[in-house]
Order: C-alpha cells, then structure tokens, then sequence
C-alpha cells in the first residue's frame, strides 16, 4: 500500500502555544520535529476553555500547552490516544477522564526538572540576600542606609524544608548542596535518599529557615499552608513557592509578610494567574518573584517542545510513550487497540 493510501497520524495543537501575533510562545523552538511522513498536524479551531469533544473528535494526538481538559472534554472522543503535555502540571487535566478513555497523559520533566530548581534556587538566593531591597537602592540611588539594611541571611548551616520530593524537588537539595544546609523534607512517598531527614509538616515549618513548595497542586495539597501551618513558621524564614499557587493561602502570607510574621516570599506561582492589581502582595517590599515564567529558559523550552513531540511521534509509530503519568492506561483495552492500529500503519509505510 502506497503511504498517501493510509490514513495519517493527526495531531492537534492547542492555540494557547501561540502568541497575539501569531508567534509560537516558544520560540526560537517549533513543530519542525512533526514534520514527518504519515503525520500531520495543525492548530486546534479555536482556543476553548475547557476544550470540547468537537475539537478533539479528530485527532490522534494532542500537544497539550495550558487548556483545561475536564471529563467532559474528552466525552464521546474515541480517537485520541495521547495528550502530550507540554509541562509537568497536570492540575487542569482530568487524567482519570482520560484513563477512561484510553488516552495516555505524558508529561515533559526532562524539560522542566533542572530550569524549575535553579528558578528555587534564584529565589531562595534572591531572599537570603534581600536582593529586592538591594536593587530598590540601587534604583533609588540610596547608597546610605538602604544599602545596607536590611541584613542578609547566610544559608550555610540552616535548615533548608521542601514540601514534596519529586524531581524538582531533588534537584533542589542537590543544587543548595555547597551551604551545607540541614534537609527536612515532607512527602507522601519518603525515599531512602541520604542527606535528607523526612518528617512531619508541622515538624518542617516549624524547625525550616527556608521552606520550598514543590509538590503537586491536589484536593489534598489545596489550601495545606494555611494561616494555622504558616504561623508555625519562624518570623525570620523565608517561604518560596515554584510550584502552584493555590497550595497556599495568598491572603494568610500577604498578612504574615506584612505584620513581619514572615520574612519574605520567593513567588513563581500565585492565586489566581494573573495576579490582579491591587492585590497587597504586590505593595510588600519583601517578595521577590515572577509571573509564572521564572523556570524559563531556553533549557526548558527546548526539552518541553522536544519531550511533548517525542510522546507524540511514538505512538504514531506504535510505541508506548515516554514519561506517561497515567500508566495503567498502557493495559486498557482502548489504549492498546490504538497503539496496535497505529503500529500496524507503520508495517503498512514500510
């Protein structure tokens, strides 16, 4: 059988990688990588939110950016056999809706891992030596008093907490090494890794100079750094957060920060995106932080866009994905029937 004969590999991309101009959000990177025999690909209809099942209806696979996936997006939509994030959130994915379906969820952390942690670190390096003040003074040509005040916090032999313990979370305590911090970690899932002390939350936030969040935004996590665990808190500890916003309580931190209850925040993340603005977080001298944006660098674009193409075009090829975060997908009935039809497209191009 000729290859224009078979039906292609079709994947949609959703809107939300493109800008108002019409540039990728990613750029200098693109979908080069999907420019391949028996594989098309183009923009989804239009930018829905939360997607629809007409906008899914046709298509094999779906480079997945920043729209909502809810149950009833993927209702009635037989075909699509993965949603290749772009990313390793999966907060606005219903991936239990999709398991149903059998529709394996892949996520991109060769992408992420590294640029997430060092964006920690900028801020807890940010924090320690009060750098939103120091440029404040700069600007402001203050090369008296506010040069030096407030002083900053040396980290070395301090006690370094991280609130989930995945890979960027790991990452972290390996790139805070050189201070020689003491580690207190916090997870559902304690690893034997040596270096590090896993204990209770209440333990963490109340013995921790520095507590990082990166665990996954959950029904459990939502709301878990409330105003009773952020008064554990030391008044001289700082709090960064890289993972989402809504696992703490923006309202409770505002007014620790500002009755000096806290040291100060490092914010990559906030509740709700985008900020509004007059929110009082914004009026507080000691936060330092990004619009959900700090971890981007051309390290992480490139391995998103790679690591999302490459889950695309294995299963086109017929081959189980790397990176799925849904893996018992891989024995549903629906999943393997259309990882064998793609796979036997692929004998028929041969």
């Amino acid at each position: 059988m000729h290859t224009d004969q078979l039906e292609p590999f079709r994947i949609g991309v959703t809107r939300d990688v493109r800008r108002p101009d019409g540039a990728l959000a990613f750029a200098p990177f693109d979908l080069s990588a999907l420019d391949v025999d028996g594989v098309e690909w183009e923009f989804l209809a239009e930018d829905a939110r939360p997607l629809t099942p007409e906008l899914l209806a046709g298509i094999d696979g779906l480079y997945h950016f920043s729209a909502p996936v809810t149950a009833a997006s993927v209702e009635g939509v037989d075909r699509l056999a993965v949603l290749a994030r772009h990313g390793v959130g999966l907060d606005f994915i219903d991936v239990e809706a999709c398991t149903a379906r059998g529709i394996a969820v892949t996520i991109t952390p060769g992408g992420v891992t590294r640029p997430m942690a060092s964006a920690a670190v900028v801020l807890v390096l940010a924090l320690s030596h009060r750098l939103r003040e120091r440029d404040r003074a700069l600007h402001d040509g203050d090369w008296g008093e506010g040069r030096f005040a407030p002083t900053g916090t040396g980290l070395a032999d301090r006690v370094l907490g991280v609130i989930g313990y995945g890979r960027i979370g790991r990452e972290i305590v390996r790139l805070l090494a050189p201070w020689g911090m003491r580690v207190l970690v916090a997870t559902r899932t304690p690893r034997a890794d040596e270096g590090v002390e896993h204990v209770e939350l209440e333990t963490l936030l109340t013995a921790a100079d520095v507590v990082v969040v990166t665990c996954p935004l959950t029904p459990e996590t939502r709301g878990l750094l409330d105003v009773r665990r952020l008064g554990l808190m030391k008044r001289t500890a700082f709090l960064v957060n890289v993972a989402r916003g809504a696992i703490v309580d923006q309202r409770a931190l505002a007014d620790a920060l500002g009755d000096g209850r806290l040291a100060g925040a490092g914010l990559d993340v906030l509740d709700p995106e985008p900020l509004p603005a007059g929110d009082p977080l914004l009026a507080l001298p000691n936060v330092v932080g990004a619009p959900h944006s700090l971890g981007y660098t051309d390290e992480l674009l490139r391995g998103c866009v790679g690591g999302a193409c490459d889950a695309l075009l294995a299963v086109a090829a017929g081959c189980i994905p790397p990176d799925v975060a849904n893996p018992e997908v891989l024995d549903h009935p629906l999943f393997t029937e259309k990882l064998a039809r793609f796979a036997a497209r692929q004998g028929g191009r041969s």
